[in-house]
């Protein structure tokens, strides 16, 4: 299967042809839907053919590697193995996705500590810093991330080898999920001269594209253990 929201985050429809199909999901030769993983959720949206559509809840991984499955949203007919289909994602909420998730990379570069864990949402997003109380300053972090923001960094991606990530420990921020390795290659983001970690999500392709968020709300989950939460700026 050919994961174009890998190489093409921007990518809002494309046409697959249907490789299996049933109520467990749908498996296609090439799809633009982002499958739920490393904290960001999975693309809704929908499958079109001729003489049918379906609507698609969530899209998830599959057993094999690369694998995507679009679940479905309700009873309809489905499309059969060999359909031509055109898939399309909520591109309102992928969008929101790509602007939280590359915002989350910003606040990783402002904030010190290991990340412990994370949530991506279209409003709203949180990571877990492995911090004392009290340490963190929420209009700091706020009028940092905005700054970094404005700055309108690019936002690559490139691959290194896994003996390299593992040369390279401090290339890995979360504590929670660790990056997939076993393939040969690791993808990283780099947020030119700002952030570089693994990272299998989608971005935005400059920084200014994010625009004005808030820290809504540092709270304390245990005792060496800060939640960040952030979202977009009204």
């Amino acid at each position: 299967m050919t994961p174009i929201f890998r190489e093409d985050a921007y990518a809002r429809r494309c046409t697959a042809r249907v490789l299996s199909s049933g109520p467990e999901g749908i498996r296609l030769d090439a799809t633009v839907f982002y499958p739920t993983g490393g904290g960001q959720p999975g693309d809704a949206g929908a499958l079109r053919w001729a003489g049918g559509e379906l609507a698609i809840r969530e899209a998830v991984k599959g057993a094999a590697p690369d694998e995507v499955l679009h679940l479905p949203a309700g009873d309809g007919p489905l499309p059969a193995p060999g359909t031509e289909v055109e898939a399309e994602i909520d591109w309102a909420r992928r969008s929101a996705h790509m602007r939280m998730h590359t915002c989350l990379h910003l606040l990783c570069a402002v904030v010190p500590g290991s990340v412990t864990g994370g949530q991506i949402g279209a409003e709203r997003s949180r990571l877990d810093f492995a911090v004392p109380p009290g340490s963190l300053d929420k209009d700091a972090i706020t009028a940092r991330l905005n700054e970094l923001a404005a700055g309108d960094h690019p936002v690559r991606t490139r691959w290194i080898s896994d003996e390299e990530l593992a040369s390279r420990p401090e290339l890995v921020r979360t504590m929670s999920v660790k990056p997939p390795t076993g393939s040969g290659r690791v993808r990283l983001v780099e947020i030119e001269g700002v952030d570089l970690q693994p990272c299998g999500g989608t971005h935005v392709a400059r920084t200014a594209e994010i625009g004005r968020v808030e820290v809504v709300k540092i709270e304390n989950k245990g005792r060496q253990n800060q939640r960040i939460v952030i979202a977009f700026a009204s």
